[in-house]
């Protein structure tokens, strides 16, 4: 639910406009009104519409307020103006056009229109409503042993312009509800089939405003059980073939609507509308000419008729119309293709601007990218580069503490045949008691022990140096690592025959590449 803390003077002139006329046409306090006017997108046509039909909850005030098409801002001013018309000028206008104003009619809720009394008032009228009731039965006995009485008994008190009356031991229900009881009464006892006529579904509230919306005409049927002319009229004129053709057609945009008086809102809405016979029928379309709201009766019909004469009625009084209607509707279509064409550029500039934002974004994730492989290619060299730099010095470094190879005055020995990567064979005799890594480091560094001078190479800082090699003996193959410490003699014996592995790193596929 929507917050009811809303400032008053927050709110646009539009929307102070709706709250006014929903709060003094419901009786509503602001804390009400404004969730329903939030809920119905500001609408106070639908807002009303949905409080008296009671079924905001069935309908979703939303979806009907954003197909409601927005009315033009000249509109919004013209009847903002008319509330500071005087009534006889908007009577007078009537008059001068010849057509009588066609009231929006809600009808009261029967919770509203009786209170129940308190406890010990109740049992102090008990004796007269019992008495009540009791000749309320003998009466109603008499009524239906002899029908003709009420008849004449309603013509000698009334004369013969009846104002309409209603059964209230009819159970009230909403406006929806009741039209739907009464299309459902009507096809069970004249025998049609459901669609015949096509009765709108709602309240007379709810088809006024529709019709009102849509430039539409709204045909009123008011009928009463009570008058002898009621089923005739319904069998021969209102189930005439010619006539249930003219209001089903959509081409001449009717909206038909009908009630018995017996129901609380069929009377409400006969008493306004001045019924005084019965079948009654009325013609109501929106007048702009008398003003930019008003809906106004243009033809009227009481008492029996035919239906060729109800529809030649009928079709002259829309022919007076229809020229307005059409200049107005021609008017909003103008308007609507205004708005379609300004929601359709917005569209297409959305679209666009969307599309130039994901290019945008495209750009600079690919430059991010772009930025971040060049970075790691620039890591990537100056590490190839610091690695070179510090393998070389260290090679330099190892090459000076190499020791030399033992003369032919030493005995305790170990003679070597190393075939190098390049396929270069050397033999070199190592003191036996020189350990592993020696035979690594000469490996290593054989191209530099013919280089090395005099002045000494620091070792670099920081490095740890990974010999990139393994020596293997072939027959049987055995490797020479460096995990398993010992001297040559132990690790060899007085001779070997090795051959140099290279040991490829994860860059070029951790693979071992034997190059014989």
């Amino acid at each position: 639910m929507a917050s009811t803390d809303v400032d008053i003077s927050t709110l646009t002139e539009a929307q102070q406009l709706a709250l006014q006329q929903v709060t003094s046409v419901t009786d509503q306090d602001l804390a009400s009104a404004i969730p329903l006017l939030q809920k119905c997108q500001w609408n106070a046509q639908i807002a009303i519409t949905r409080f008296f039909d009671g079924d905001a909850d069935v309908v979703d005030p939303v979806a009907e307020a954003a197909r409601a098409p927005p009315p033009p801002s000249t509109a919004r001013r013209q009847e903002t103006l008319l509330d500071s018309i005087p009534a006889r000028s908007l009577q007078r206008g009537r008059r001068e056009a010849g057509l009588e104003p066609a009231p929006r009619i809600v009808p009261t809720p029967e919770s509203q229109l009786t209170q129940p009394l308190p406890f010990p008032l109740s049992i102090l009228v008990l004796p007269f409503s019992l008495t009540y009731t009791i000749f309320q039965r003998i009466f109603g006995a008499v009524g239906w042993a002899f029908p003709f009485l009420p008849r004449l008994l309603s013509r000698l008190f009334s004369g013969a312009t009846s104002r309409p009356s209603r059964d209230a031991g009819r159970r009230p229900l909403s406006p929806r509800d009741t039209a739907a009881r009464f299309t459902r009464e009507f096809e069970e006892e004249y025998g049609v089939t459901h669609g015949t006529l096509p009765f709108h579904e709602g309240g007379y509230a709810q088809a006024f405003d529709v019709a009102k919306r849509d430039l539409k005409y709204l045909l009123v049927v008011l009928i009463s059980p009570e008058h002898d002319d009621n089923a005739s009229f319904v069998r021969e004129t209102l189930l005439a073939p010619e006539l249930v053709e003219f209001v089903s057609k959509a081409e001449n945009n009717i909206i038909l609507w009908a009630g018995t008086v017996q129901d609380s809102e069929a009377f409400q809405v006969a008493n306004a509308l001045n019924a005084t016979r019965f079948p009654y029928l009325s013609l109501i379309v929106h007048t702009p000419n008398v003003s930019s709201s008003a809906m106004s009766k243009v033809a009227t019909s009481a008492g029996p008729v035919t239906a060729q004469e109800l529809i030649a009625k009928l079709q002259a009084a829309m022919a007076t119309r229809q020229e307005e209607l059409g200049r107005i509707r021609a008017q909003r279509q103008e308007q609507q293709a205004t708005t379609n064409l300004r929601r359709e550029q917005e569209s297409a500039y959305e679209r666009s601007l969307a599309v130039d934002r994901e290019k945008a974004r495209k750009r600079k994730e690919e430059e991010a990218v772009r930025e971040k492989s060049e970075r790691e290619t620039r890591e990537k060299e100056k590490q190839k580069a610091n690695y070179a730099r510090n393998l070389a010095q260290w090679r330099r470094w190892r090459a000076q503490s190499i020791a030399l190879e033992p003369g032919p005055d030493v005995k305790d020995t170990v003679r070597i045949s190393i075939r190098l990567a390049s396929g270069e064979r050397v033999i070199r005799k190592f003191a036996a008691d020189s350990g592993i890594e020696e035979l690594y480091a000469f490996v290593e560094c054989h191209d530099l022990l013919e280089e090395v001078n005099e002045k000494e190479s620091p070792k670099p800082e920081g490095y740890e140096h990974v010999y990139s090699f393994l020596l293997v003996s072939p027959m049987p193959r055995e490797v020479y690592d460096l995990e398993k410490r010992g001297t040559l003699k132990e690790r060899i014996g007085r001779s070997g025959n090795l051959i140099v592995e290279k040991v490829v790193g994860e860059e070029d596929g951790d693979e071992e590449v034997i190059e014989d």
